[in-house]
């Protein structure tokens, strides 16, 4: 029969034919796929992380799939790893022992939507972009943006945030409650039916699987918070002299008070990539991003408030946007920041910090952050939803060239070590995966680590779901 080649611990038992075969029953032939090209797609994300593929990809099309798959998986000792869009930057898809990739892309149904209660629950395949165009008719929106077009359900398994963070908060105050195939193929909902805006029983069991990474089940269902969209929008670019001078400006617009929908920093060098990647024409100069919500009065009282604290700063260049076109136009520069990067040098690949410190730590965390990339040689611009003190150096490196990859990790263990020090996080949004799991034990403490640990034993004794990810591959 056909067996494919097993890497990793020799606790997992190899895929054989009759596995696969045994798949297809589960879930139908047309689901399951054992071709390189598909394996190759499911085996890696956005980052610099090698190539490692699953031995075979099933689509489930119900939870019901994805539950007798995992429980068939138990079973037999081998790895599943869930994959939702792999737009993620720290290898946490990639398939280190081989094993079984859950592609949840075909499961893509708004399952409801509550107006009146300002929440929403969706299949692991819907992305936020598909969410939001979904709500349109509502006059609720969705609002955690990563910038990516990533799986909500993804999103809620690596607590991610983005741009708006600053204004209606990341994941974890975002979710009200997920439903989630355990690895012994039984399925949770962390809070029961309840979508109540608030509760007091037992355990926050959603809290536990948001930020967890695939690493302690399957996420098959969330449900979300939702919000009314904003009457009046503007955005504005801001040019200032040092990334120093901008970082002040970002905390001075915290400390006003002013409820800022968006606050980004970008630095000379990822301005002058936007402007080569899309022939636009922004200063090149280390540069504030700013979007405003609100009605027509509060929008334009906000403005004020950021062009006074920008030109105690020496903020030049104000421009603004207020139609859709506009800000959408402006907005995708700092989206595609990523490829903008990366686009710099040809046939490379992006390595990510994600440092997140108190707001009050920024100036400081990013002066030593552009330190040490022009200590080490690095090609590495900065971008950064700088409001809730959290940007990153996206480090463009040759994977081919190992002093390359030495100076980026020192880079990211620098910077890592320098926020935990100054109390704040090695990953504000990102996760662990694989690319910082020697910080957490730093961040967390041995007991925080070993805690952690246990809630994994208990629930995943064969460690099957995702391994080799946050907590690496032995207990």
């Amino acid at each position: 029969g056909l067996t494919f080649a097993r890497r990793g611990m020799a606790s997992y038992a190899p895929v054989t034919g009759a596995f696969v075969t045994h798949l297809k029953d589960l879930v139908g032939a047309k689901y399951v796929n054992t071709s390189d090209a598909v394996r190759d797609q499911h085996g890696r994300d956005e980052s610099y992380h090698t190539l490692r593929r699953p031995d075979v990809v099933v689509f489930p099309q119900s939870v019901d799939h994805v539950a007798a798959v995992v429980k068939k998986c138990a079973e037999e000792h081998i790895p599943v790893i869930p994959f939702g869009t792999g737009t993620g930057l720290e290898g946490g898809i990639t398939a280190i022992h081989g094993g079984v990739a859950l592609g949840l892309r075909q499961m893509a149904e708004v399952v409801t939507v509550n107006a009146s209660d300002f929440d929403c629950t969706v299949q692991p395949g819907v992305t936020r972009t598909a969410l939001n165009t979904a709500l349109r008719e509502t006059g609720l929106w969705f609002p955690v943006d990563p910038g990516a077009d990533a799986s909500v359900c993804g999103m809620c398994a690596t607590s991610a945030s983005g741009t708006n963070a600053v204004r209606y908060g990341t994941m974890r105050q975002n979710v009200l409650s997920l439903q989630v195939v355990l690895p012994d193929g039984s399925v949770l909902e962390t809070a029961g039916k309840n979508r109540a805006r608030k509760t007091a029983a037992g355990l926050n069991l959603t809290s536990m699987f948001v930020g967890s990474e695939g690493i302690l089940g399957v996420i098959t269902a969330a449900t979300v918070r939702l919000h009314p969209q904003p009457a009046a929008v503007a955005a504005a670019v801001c040019a200032f002299p040092t990334i120093h001078a901008a970082a002040e400006t970002a905390i001075g617009v915290m400390q006003s008070g002013v409820p800022i929908a968006r606050i980004e920093l970008l630095d000379g060098a990822m301005m002058d990539a936007i402007n080569r990647k899309f022939g636009t024409t922004h200063k090149v100069a280390p540069t504030i991003f700013f979007e405003f919500h609100g009605s027509e009065a509060g929008v334009q009282e906000q403005q004020t408030i950021v062009e006074s604290v920008a030109a105690m700063n020496e903020g030049s260049a104000f421009a603004w946007a207020t139609r859709a076109e506009d800000r959408s136009r402006l907005w995708h520069a700092r989206h595609n920041a990523w490829y903008a990067a990366v686009a710099l040098r040809p046939n490379c690949r992006g390595f990510a910090t994600d440092v997140c410190v108190p707001i009050s730590r920024l100036a400081e965390m990013v002066g030593f952050a552009q330190e040490e990339i022009a200590r080490l040689g690095l090609v590495a611009p900065i971008v950064g939803h700088v409001g809730d003190g959290n940007f990153h150096c996206i480090v463009v490196i040759d994977p081919s060239r190992p002093e390359e990859v030495r100076a980026a990790h020192e880079l990211g263990e620098n910077l890592g070590s320098k926020a935990i020090a100054m109390e704040g996080t090695c990953t504000g949004e990102h996760g662990i995966g694989l690319g910082k799991m020697h910080l957490l034990s730093h961040e967390v403490g041995d007991v925080g680590l070993a805690t952690m640990r246990r809630m994994k034993q208990a629930l995943d004794p064969h460690n099957i779901m995702n391994p080799g990810k946050i907590l690496g591959s032995f207990y």
